[in-house]
């Protein structure tokens, strides 16, 4: 396997309502994938049909979060299209108000998670024409 990175994107997801690591996450996760376009890909391979590469695609996930134990890794995953993909979770990201703030009884808190996805093109695997 010879990875090599072709695309970098990074997103950021919130939970205003619910503390939700998860859904903060998988917000993040579609904010990324919805700021690029792999158009050049076909052009840079000379294929026709993304099937064609498929096999040679890994998109590698990762999500930071202030409480990481919270994110459910696959549930995230879950919103990519079929494929290979990895995710690791990170400390990170924003909760508002902190813990300590006595303000946190009047205030609903706000979660927050950043995600950079990286799409990764496995050179041995793209068909050769």
């Amino acid at each position: 396997m010879d990875y090599r990175r072709y695309l970098v994107e990074l997103g950021t997801g919130v939970d205003m309502h619910g503390e939700d690591a998860t859904k903060a996450a998988q917000r993040a996760v579609k904010d990324a994938i919805s700021h690029c376009s792999m158009v050049g890909l076909g052009q840079l391979f000379k294929i026709k049909n993304f099937s064609e590469i498929e096999e040679a695609l890994m998109v590698d996930v990762t999500v930071a979060a202030p409480d990481p134990s919270k994110v459910d890794g696959e549930a995230v995953l879950s919103i990519l299209p079929e494929g290979k993909r990895r995710i690791s979770v990170v400390k990170g990201g924003f909760r508002f108000p902190a813990e300590s703030t006595k303000e946190e009884a009047k205030t609903q808190p706000i979660l927050m998670v950043n995600a950079v996805i990286v799409v990764l093109v496995d050179v041995d695997k793209v068909p050769r024409k």
